[in-house]
């Protein structure tokens, strides 16, 4: 019997066996997905742990790994847990390396000195710096941040990386998430080392006492003045929008896009065009590849006895590097497009494919490795999804278009064009969860924009842009941008036409997070694997969409100082009071919901019935008390089953089943409040979603809000988003 057992098991898993031997040219593929689900679930923990923690799984795992016996499944089983234990050390080491600190407080009017590392253009008025900081108001160097970034009302000419500046400016902590669960820019603040974000209305000025600046910043900052002398130069021939959108397409610099113009090109499905991603890296290093392999053709004497293909190889590779230092570096999609072209050169010059799902895999390793967090940026998300699709698609119809390469120039058109719409489907179908999961948004008419406005971009936009960078040095750019504004013009007037449309945009409510992850594992299982046990991710994406309208939204949200409150009515719609200044706030409450209304319309407070002293309503049979002022108090604190205020409530008010006042939102951020069935009220926090974590700078909350009274809430609670000028908002999402 005991050694049957061994048999009788191992016939049970012979099919599961025989399949991953089939598959053992994939396997490979699956190292940066455990990779990421060790990032994963370092970030998912509830708090921060030690570093001997962090290290200590990997650790277990190669020790384990040699002495486990040599069977296939055992080996592919210990292989990915070493693989995620990799990913989990990885992410701790990287939140060690990059740790500064973070202001904790709101500073107003403080001084700031330090050396600028970035001037970046706003759309409206004034400027944004980054500064890297060698003197803030009175704090000491252990809790001074490393890095500022601060907007300005004006423009202040003459300012260049590598400046020594000083000047004032008020200043928070980065911004907390909307609601519980929603995108945390402060996560992303941290991996920059970004401690603190403001607005001056003052002019910087330069600091003539000032060191020298560091030389890793007069490196940089040569690279960014190259950068802001090549936007001048396109600005001075391209003025308006059409120098922005080409500023943006050259340099990687969006700041001078209006609000309007990112909309269209959003809301029509264009809005990768303006972020520097495999579109635009492609066309730039493929045309450097041609147009160096045309040249060198034309000399007899080197065509016939060199590998000349592979020098314009090495070309498109250099190409590809001083296209991803113009651009700044800055965006996972970028740097992600920047390897890939690197390593599929790479490949011609070595003489293997250069499109293969594994070169891939080898640039969302190195990301991974180099920046763990690079996980959560949507558009490393994004870009890999569809450069995953696109390449697994093309694997399967790779050779089959061969009997058309003899064809005539209209059937090559028509492939052509087959292929934008092809491939415009696949992109597409492979970000619509990304889309759905984080903007709540799908574009309907995103073939229809791409069919026109990829061509304008391939053939005409972006060649014309690598002439005026080649002709820039000598002063002729001037007639390559003029043709470069021609086609930007006609993408432009494409989103906007394409974003009018009746139905252009369709709006999506939140998701839960494991429909959102199904679809993600059945989309990878469908790519990453050839045999026909592939078509099980199918069931994996559709047990995604089965479950994807399932999510309950709150009852009640309560702003981040209690001030702004939102309850769902009977027609499911969320209806406010006290939006004025935290209009961003209510935005994203809407945009989760699915919502199409601004924050105007559903901050008219419809649905509750306000005086001097404070607003009443109800919500699924329970009395809701907004008391704006102490004398509410009396009557709310007896009457009302939810108490919320913008003020300290007193000791006395135990009668409500949930109080929420100033000091339990600023401590907690913001509430999300579920009336049960049986009139019980669950509270979900900000900070108990976000956890004990470096970048949360407050305690997770445990158990229902509590309130504090020992002390009056203070007169600045200005948050970021809710002032002018050059309002220190989190940005717009990544696209």
């Amino acid at each position: 019997m005991l050694e049957s057992e061994p048999r009788a098991r191992a016939g049970v898993f012979a099919p599961l066996m025989r399949w991953l031997e089939a598959e053992q040219e994939r396997w490979f593929l699956w190292v940066p997905v455990f990779l990421g689900l060790g990032i994963g679930f370092y970030f998912s923990l509830p708090s921060e742990p030690n570093i001997v923690t962090g290290l200590a799984p990997l650790a277990a795992m190669l020790a384990l790994l040699p002495a486990a016996p040599r069977r296939v499944g055992v080996t592919l089983a210990l292989t990915a847990l070493t693989v995620a234990a990799a990913g989990f050390a990885l992410a701790k080491l990287r939140v060690e390396w990059v740790r500064a600190p973070v202001l904790a407080r709101q500073m107003s009017s403080v001084e700031v000195r330090g050396y600028i590392e970035l001037v970046e253009p706003k759309a409206t008025r004034g400027q944004r710096i980054t500064l890297r900081v060698t003197s803030l108001g009175d704090l000491a160097p252990a809790a001074r941040p490393y890095r500022v970034r601060v907007s300005t009302g004006r423009t202040t000419p003459g300012l260049q990386a590598g400046s020594p500046v000083h000047l004032r400016a008020t200043l928070m902590p980065p911004a907390e998430p909307a609601l519980p669960g929603d995108y945390d820019f402060a996560r992303q603040a941290w991996f920059e080392r970004l401690g603190g974000l403001g607005y001056t209305w003052t002019a910087a000025e330069i600091d003539p006492s000032a060191a020298a600046p560091p030389w890793d910043l007069r490196a940089w900052a040569a690279v960014e003045r190259l950068r802001q002398a090549i936007a001048q130069r396109v600005t001075a021939a391209l003025p308006g929008q059409t120098g922005a959108i080409a500023v943006a397409l050259i340099t990687g610099a969006r700041g001078g896009i209006t609000d309007q113009t990112n909309t269209a090109f959003r809301d029509s499905g264009l809005l990768h065009v303006l972020s520097i991603s495999g579109l635009h890296m492609a066309v730039m290093a493929g045309a450097v590849f041609y147009l160096v392999r045309l040249i060198l053709a034309a000399v007899p004497a080197l065509a016939l006895v060199y590998p000349i293909k592979k020098w314009a190889a090495a070309a498109a590779m250099l190409g590809a590097l001083a296209y991803l230092m113009i651009s700044g570096s800055s965006s996972f999609a970028t740097v992600r497009s920047a390897i890939m072209i690197a390593i599929m050169f790479l490949a011609v010059i070595l003489d293997r494919p250069a499109l293969a799902l594994r070169n891939v895999v080898l640039a969302a390793c190195l990301i991974l490795l180099l920046f763990p967090e690079s996980l959560f940026d949507v558009g490393f998300q994004m870009s890999f999804a569809a450069v995953v699709a696109l390449i697994s698609v093309y694997e399967v119809l790779s050779g089959r278009g061969a009997v058309f390469a003899s064809r005539g120039a209209v059937v090559r058109f028509v492939l052509f064009m087959g292929g934008i719409v092809l491939s415009t489907l696949i992109a597409s179908a492979a970000v619509a969860p990304f889309a759905a999961y984080y903007f709540h948004k799908s574009q309907q008419y995103a073939v229809l924009a791409n069919l026109i406005a990829i061509p304008i971009c391939d053939l005409l936009v972006m060649p014309a842009a690598l002439a005026a960078l080649i002709l820039m040095p000598l002063g002729l750019e001037a007639p390559a941008l003029w043709v470069m504004g021609w086609g930007v013009d006609a993408m432009l007037w494409t989103a906007e036409r394409v974003a009018a449309l009746p139905g252009a945009v369709l709006r999506i409510p939140a998701m839960p997070t494991a429909a959102f992850l199904l679809m993600i594992a059945g989309g990878l299982w469908l790519a990453l694997w050839q045999t026909r046990w592939r078509l099980a991710g199918a069931a994996l994406v559709a047990a995604g969409l089965a479950l994807a309208p399932t999510l309950r939204l709150p009852d009640l949200l309560i702003g981040r100082d209690g001030a702004l409150v939102a309850v769902r009515t009977q027609d499911g719609r969320l209806e406010a009071v006290g939006s004025g200044r935290a209009s961003f706030e209510l935005a994203r409450w809407l945009e989760h919901d699915g919502d199409d209304r601004t924050a105007k319309e559903a901050g008219k407070g419809a649905g509750f019935l306000c005086d001097a002293i404070g607003c009443r309503t109800r919500v699924k049979g329970l009395t809701v008390a907004v008391a704006q002022r102490p004398a509410a108090f009396a009557e709310d604190c007896r009457r009302a089953s939810i108490l919320v205020a913008p003020i300290a409530s007193p000791k006395s008010c135990s009668a409500p089943k949930a109080v929420v006042d100033f000091f339990a939102a600023r401590r907690e951020g913001t509430h999300a409040l579920y009336v049960e069935d049986d009139g019980r009220i669950r509270v979900e926090t900000v900070a108990q979603t976000r956890g004990e974590r470096p970048w949360s700078g407050q305690r997770a909350a445990q158990g229902p809000p509590k309130t504090e009274r020992a002390r009056a809430p203070p007169a600045e609670v200005s948050e970021p988003g809710e002032m002018e000028p050059g309002a220190a908002v989190p940005p717009d999402l990544p696209q």
